[in-house]
């Protein structure tokens, strides 16, 4: 429910179907590509949505979290929260990420790399054995 209410407070940005943008685009909120882009984008607090006919040629995209909803991408993707590639996409490039989801009849090219995220927990502010618990259930998740 947290998720939900953060993604509401954010501003949307959409590039249009007759947009086409080529340079670098840097911005926090949140942006539907649903034209043609080519460039670089670094956005590292913003959520990006690639959606169905969209086409970007990129060096790089860095982001907070990537949806391709059917869209064309061909470039290298970094995203800390999450990837997601929809039915009907077309990827081609390296993805690194904490998590990802990609669906059915998507063609993909590149290879995956997974961030490992640390539990979130303070070292100062909880008791040795909080923080030990922490580490126990952070390494049961990577197994």
């Amino acid at each position: 429910m947290a998720e939900k209410n953060e993604i509401e407070k954010k501003n949307i940005t959409v590039f249009g179907e007759e947009t086409e943008f080529d340079g670098v685009l840097e911005f926090n909120d949140r942006l539907v590509i649903t034209g043609k882009f080519s460039g670089k984008i670094n956005a590292p607090e913003g959520d990006l949505e690639i959606a169905k006919n969209a086409v970007c040629k990129v060096d790089k995209i860095d982001a907070n979290s990537i949806i391709v909803a059917g869209g064309d991408v061909n470039g290298d993707m970094n995203a800390a929260e999450r990837v997601e590639i929809c039915s009907g996409s077309k990827v081609i490039g390296n993805i690194t990420t904490a998590r990802i989801r990609i669906a059915n009849n998507v063609e993909f090219s590149g290879d995956v790399n997974m961030l490992e995220k640390e539990p979130e927990v303070d070292l100062f502010s909880v008791a040795s054995s909080e923080y030990k618990q922490a580490m126990i259930i952070h390494s049961d998740v990577i197994k």
